[in-house]
């Protein structure tokens, strides 16, 4: 299983077909909202609009309705009808319904507490390409009323979140991405938070708004200086092999797949 998609995610309504093609113009990939951004009235349209709106699959993630929903079943249907093959599901746990997502690639959205708690055994499920987690949902799951605290920064129950979703990705070998930054104007949080997922192996970063795509874009990729560096470690470490010393450090095996780690994120300007 391969996540084909990234770095920047961008979802849009799907009952907006207006915005499909604008959305996907921005993005790496965008993310077609049957779910939250869809009021339950306007769903059969948002529908029909999949199919007849047709996009590039390879670029497309359909969020459908959460398992156990009356939803569900039509929203997949509508996702094959329209030859889309990557679903996102929301509000995530052991009720993940194998059988209705045979044929389909499946974003598992971690954001309750049961998800983040099942989160390794649905990455392991068939299918199952990512795990993304989300704080809103999962806060209000637990009865509470916000994810971060009075200075912006979240509360540890949501860093516990994204970091057991991180770790439970990783074990299974899926990707993991990182959830969406709700305030639209704090260009300067979002490009921290996005620096940060892919320092520590985040796959992708899901955003809400156009202005949003750029700075996840510029996070994601690292700098001339990171990836100079990187090279030279890589180089170095074919002549050399094993453990060794580089411009007075201790290169190892660790420091080598992490300077790998910075040059597939460099790939489309190093190759």
């Amino acid at each position: 299983m391969t996540f084909a998609f990234g770095p920047a995610l961008l979802f849009c309504p799907a009952d907006r077909p207006d915005r499909y093609r604008k959305a996907l113009d921005r993005a790496d990939a965008v993310i077609l909202d049957l779910e939250d951004a869809v009021a339950p009235d306007a769903r059969p349209a948002a529908r029909a609009a999949l199919a007849a709106n047709p996009l590039d699959p390879a670029r497309v993630i359909v969020r459908v309705n959460e398992t156990g929903s009356a939803d569900q079943a039509e929203d997949l249907a509508a996702v094959r009808a329209a030859a889309y093959r990557t679903v996102m599901i929301p509000k995530a746990d052991a009720r993940l319904d194998d059988a209705a997502l045979a044929d389909l690639d499946v974003i598992a959205l971690c954001e309750t507490a049961a998800g983040v708690l099942d989160a390794r055994a649905l990455a392991e499920r068939p299918g199952v390409v990512a795990l993304m987690w989300g704080a809103e949902d999962l806060v209000a799951s637990l009865g509470g009323s916000a994810s971060r605290d009075r200075a912006g920064a979240y509360r540890d129950v949501a860093r516990h979140a994204r970091s057991t979703v991180l770790l439970a990705a990783g074990a299974a070998g899926a990707a993991a991405i990182d959830t969406v930054h709700l305030d639209i104007a704090d260009l300067d949080g979002l490009a921290a938070e996005a620096e940060d997922a892919a320092a520590v192996g985040f796959a992708a970063t899901a955003c809400i708004h156009p202005s949003h795509v750029d700075v996840i874009r510029r996070a994601y990729a690292p700098s001339d200086v990171e990836v100079a560096d990187a090279r030279r470690i890589v180089d170095a470490a074919r002549e050399h092999g094993g453990v060794f010393r580089l411009d007075g450090r201790m290169v190892d095996g660790p420091v080598i797949r992490h300077a790998e780690s910075v040059l597939r994120r460099a790939a489309p300007r190093v190759e």
